[in-house]
C-alpha cells in the first residue's frame, strides 16, 4: 500500500464539503484536509466536487463526534482507470496497526455511489478517534472525482439487496439448456394479423406431442412454463403445423401471444418432458408494411440529441443521424389525470403522459425536418434509487443503487406488461405513416450493457450468461413490438470499447455479450438486431487513439478503439453473427475525444483523434454511422472536455468551437480533406492510407 512520506507534505488545504445530499439517517459531513506534494492536485470543482490526481493522503474530520462501531464511509466517485484497494486509518495518532484496507473503487465512466465499513470484521475503531487518513494510491496522472463524502450508520441494503422472488435462471441451468441436443425442433413461428402459425420436426416415435406457450417472463425451470398446452396434430413425414388464435386468457385478461415462445413437449402421466428447445416468432405481420426504409445520408451522426440543443447545429454540421435519450417511465402514468390518456396492453390499462410525449414529439418532429436517422435510446430509471410506483414495477426487482439505470423487469407478468405497454405506445406513435408525431428508425436497447453493474444493473452475483438471459428478453420484446409498426425498425445491442477483456470485474466484456446472444439466436430462432458500439479511445482522458497498445488487430483483443475498429468489421462479418446473410448494421452510437485542457495542443490532438478515426470507418463497409458524443462540453462528466464546443459556462469563450468542430464539419463534404491533411503531422502518418489495417484478422 502506497504511504506518502510524512517529509512530503508541503501543504495542507483544509476545505470543507458542502453541499451534501443528506440520503440517510443521522449522516455526518465530512471535512477533507490534503496533504500534497510540490505541486498540490487536491481541486475544488463545480458542484460540490473535490479532484485529485495522482498519489494523495487526506484527512477527513465528522462535522460531529461519532461513537459506535457501525459506521459506513459513503461518497459518490469518478475514476477512469479505478484506483486499488487503499488504507484508511483512524486516529490521530494515525497507526498502521489500526488500518484497515477498504474496497478498490473499480473504472468508472459515470458516477457511482460508494460504500464500505469503517470496523469490518476483527478491526473495530479505536475509543475517541476524531479523525480519519486515506491513504490513495492513485497512478501518476490518474483523476479521482469525489462528492457527498459523509459517514453514517450501517443500513439494511447497503450489501446486499434480495429479490422476494426468483428474478433469473441459474448459469448452469441455461447452459445445460443451450447445450441440449433436442431430439425435435421447432423451425418457425409467424405471426399473422389473428393467428399463430408454429411449423415443426419431429421423429415418428416422439409419442403424443403438445405446443407449450411460454409468456416471455417465464424463466425456463418455472413449472408454469406448461400451464398452456395445445395437442399437436399427426406427423406428415415428420413435419407438423400447427395454427392457434393470436390472443387468449392469461390470468383473466386478454394476453396477446405476439410476446410467447413455443416449445415441443411430450406429456406424460406425471410430467411433461421438453423434446425441443424454445423458439420466439421471427415473422410479424406489421401494420405499416410500405413505410419506407431510410439510410443516415452520410456516416456524420450526433448524440444525445434533443430539439433544445440549437436545432440548426444539425444545418450547420451537416448531420445525417442523432440519438436521443428516451427515459421510458416517464411516459405513463400509472392512475389517470390531467393531461394523461388511457391505453390498453395484454388487458391492462396504462395512462399515457402527453405531456411528456409531446416533448419527445418536439424532438422526433424536427429531427424529420431535418431529414436525419432517428434511434432512440430505451433507459430505466433504478428502483432502487427511489421512484414512482412506475419506476418500483418497470426496474429489476434485484438491482441495487450502484447503477446508474436498472434493467426493466423483464420476470414478471406486471412487469414485462408494463414494459410492453410502453415499447407499444412509442412504436405505435413514433412509426406511422403520416409523420404525425416524428418518427423513431431505430431502438437502442438500454445503454452499455456489457457494463450493466453501472449503466443495466440488475444486482451483484450474475455471470455474462444469467445477464445475457434478461437482455436477450428485452431485445426480443422490442424486435416483436417495434416491427409490428415498422418492418424496418431494429433493435440494437450497445456495448463499450471494452472487448475480449471486461473493463472490471463486475462488467463482462462486449465480445462475451455477442457470442452469448449468437447463443441463443442460434437455439431459439434469430431475429435481426444489429449493433451500437462505442469505441472510445483506450483512455477516455487521451485523445491520441493511434497510440491504443490494448487495441490489437486480433479477435481476442482487450478494446476495440478507432486504432482497430477493422476487428469489429471483420467480427460482424463472420458467418454465424450475420442475418440471413447479410451483415448486420453496426452504429456507432456514442463515441468523442478528450481535450485534457483547452491548450492548442490539446485541442489539436482531439480534432486528430477524430480524422483519424473517420478515415477508418469511411472504408469499413458495416459501419453505417458515426454518433458523437458530446455535442458541447459537460461538468457533469468527471472533468472530461469530449464536446465540440466547450462548457457553456466558459469564462470568456462560452460554448466556444473547438478545432474539432471545424473538422467534424467539414467532413463528408469536399472540404474534407483540406481541413483534415494538417492532421496527419500530428499522427505522424505521410497520407491517410496509412491508417488502415489490411492484414487477415482472426
Amino acid at each position: 500500500m502506497l504511504r506518502l512520506a510524512r517529509s512530503a507534505f508541503l501543504a495542507l488545504l483544509v476545505v470543507p464539503v458542502t453541499g451534501l445530499q443528506i440520503l440517510h439517517a443521522n449522516p455526518i459531513p465530512l471535512a477533507i484536509e490534503a496533504f500534497s506534494g510540490p505541486t498540490p492536485k487536491f481541486t475544488q470543482q463545480a458542484g460540490g466536487v473535490w479532484q485529485v490526481e495522482g498519489p494523495m493522503s487526506l484527512r477527513a474530520t465528522p462535522a460531529r463526534p461519532a461513537s459506535g462501531q457501525n459506521w459506513v464511509l459513503s461518497f459518490d466517485y469518478f475514476c477512469i482507470g479505478g484506483m486499488k484497494t487503499y488504507a484508511v486509518l483512524p486516529g490521530p495518532p494515525f497507526q498502521s496497526a489500526t488500518a484497515r484496507y477498504l474496497p478498490e473503487l473499480a473504472h468508472s465512466e459515470a458516477w457511482v455511489p460508494y460504500v464500505a465499513r469503517l470496523a469490518p470484521a476483527g478491526k473495530p475503531l479505536p475509543e475517541n478517534w476524531k479523525q480519519l487518513r486515506f491513504d490513495l494510491p492513485l497512478p501518476q496522472g490518474r483523476i479521482l472525482q469525489l462528492r457527498n463524502l459523509q459517514i453514517r450508520p450501517e443500513q439494511a441494503g447497503d450489501f446486499a439487496r434480495l429479490s422476494s422472488r426468483r428474478a433469473h435462471s441459474s448459469h448452469d441451468v441455461l447452459q445445460d439448456y443451450l447445450n441440449l441436443d433436442f431430439p425435435a425442433r421447432i423451425d418457425k413461428v409467424e405471426i399473422t394479423t389473428d393467428s399463430i402459425v408454429i411449423e415443426g420436426t419431429a421423429s415418428e416415435g416422439s409419442g403424443p406431442l403438445h405446443l407449450a406457450d411460454i409468456p416471455m417472463d417465464l424463466l425456463i425451470e418455472d413449472p408454469a412454463c406448461y400451464q398452456d398446452l395445445h395437442p399437436v396434430p399427426a406427423l406428415q413425414d415428420g413435419r407438423f403445423t400447427v395454427e392457434l388464435p393470436r390472443t387468449r386468457k392469461r390470468s383473466g385478461r386478454d394476453y396477446d401471444r405476439l410476446t410467447s415462445r413455443w416449445q415441443l413437449v411430450r406429456k406424460e402421466t406425471d410430467r411433461v418432458v421438453p423434446l425441443s428447445h424454445c423458439r420466439y416468432a421471427e415473422t410479424i405481420a406489421c401494420r405499416n408494411p410500405a413505410l419506407p426504409e431510410v439510410a443516415a445520408r452520410t456516416k456524420k451522426g450526433l448524440g444525445g440529441w434533443n430539439a433544445n440543443r440549437h436545432p440548426g447545429e444539425l444545418d450547420d454540421l451537416g448531420i445525417s443521424a442523432v440519438t436521443v435519450n428516451v427515459m421510458i417511465h416517464a411516459l405513463v402514468s400509472p392512475t389517470p389525470g390531467p393531461g394523461t390518456t388511457p391505453f390498453t396492453w395484454q388487458g391492462r390499462t396504462y395512462h399515457a403522459n402527453q405531456q411528456a410525449l409531446r416533448r419527445l414529439d418536439r424532438t422526433f418532429l424536427k429531427a424529420a425536418e431535418k431529414d436525419v436517422l432517428v434511434s432512440a435510446i430505451l433507459l430505466v430509471a433504478n428502483p432502487a434509487r427511489g421512484g414512482n410506483e412506475i419506476v418500483r414495477k418497470l426496474g429489476h426487482p434485484d438491482a441495487v443503487k450502484e447503477g446508474t439505470f436498472a434493467h426493466p423487469d423483464v420476470v414478471s407478468e406486471d412487469g414485462i406488461a408494463l414494459y410492453g405497454a410502453i415499447l407499444n405506445l412509442m412504436a405505435e406513435r413514433w412509426s406511422r405513416p403520416d409523420g404525425r408525431f416524428g418518427r423513431v428508425h431505430h431502438w437502442i436497447v438500454h445503454n452499455e450493457v456489457d457494463a450493466a453493474w453501472t449503466w443495466t444493473n440488475v444486482g451483484p452475483n450474475k455471470t455474462g450468461l444469467e445477464f445475457m438471459d434478461l437482455y436477450q428478453r428485452s431485445m426480443r420484446l422490442v424486435d416483436l413490438i417495434t416491427r409490428q409498426h415498422d418492418p424496418n425498425a431494429r433493435a440494437f445491442i450497445t456495448l463499450t470499447h471494452h472487448w475480449a477483456k471486461a473493463g472490471n470485474a463486475r462488467f463482462y466484456g462486449s465480445k462475451q455479450m455477442v457470442d452469448r446472444l449468437v447463443s441463443f439466436c442460434q437455439v431459439e430462432g434469430d431475429f435481426p438486431w444489429a449493433m451500437a458500439h462505442h469505441p472510445y479511445p483506450q483512455s477516455l482522458r487521451v485523445p491520441t487513439t493511434w497510440n491504443d497498445q490494448q487495441a490489437t488487430f486480433s479477435f481476442e483483443s482487450n478494446k476495440i478503439t478507432p486504432r482497430n475498429l477493422e476487428v469489429l468489421d471483420a467480427y460482424m462479418k463472420l458467418p454465424r453473427l450475420r442475418y440471413r446473410g447479410e451483415v448486420r448494421p453496426v452504429h456507432l452510437s456514442e463515441n468523442g475525444f478528450n481535450s485534457p485542457t483547452y491548450s492548442e495542443k490539446d485541442l489539436t490532438e482531439q480534432a486528430a483523434g477524430m480524422a483519424y478515426a473517420w478515415k477508418k470507418i469511411s472504408s469499413l463497409d458495416s459501419i453505417k454511422v458515426w454518433h458523437y458524443h458530446n455535442w458541447v462540453d459537460n461538468r457533469h462528466e468527471g472533468g472530461l472536455r469530449i464536446g465540440l464546443r466547450k462548457f457553456p459556462d466558459e469564462p470568456g469563450d462560452p460554448a466556444g468551437k473547438k478545432p474539432i468542430w471545424h473538422l467534424y464539419q467539414a467532413l463528408a463534404t469536399p472540404r474534407e480533406d483540406e481541413v483534415a491533411r494538417p492532421y496527419l503531422k500530428v499522427i505522424g502518418i505521410p497520407s491517410w492510407d496509412a491508417v488502415h489495417h489490411r492484414e487477415a484478422i482472426r
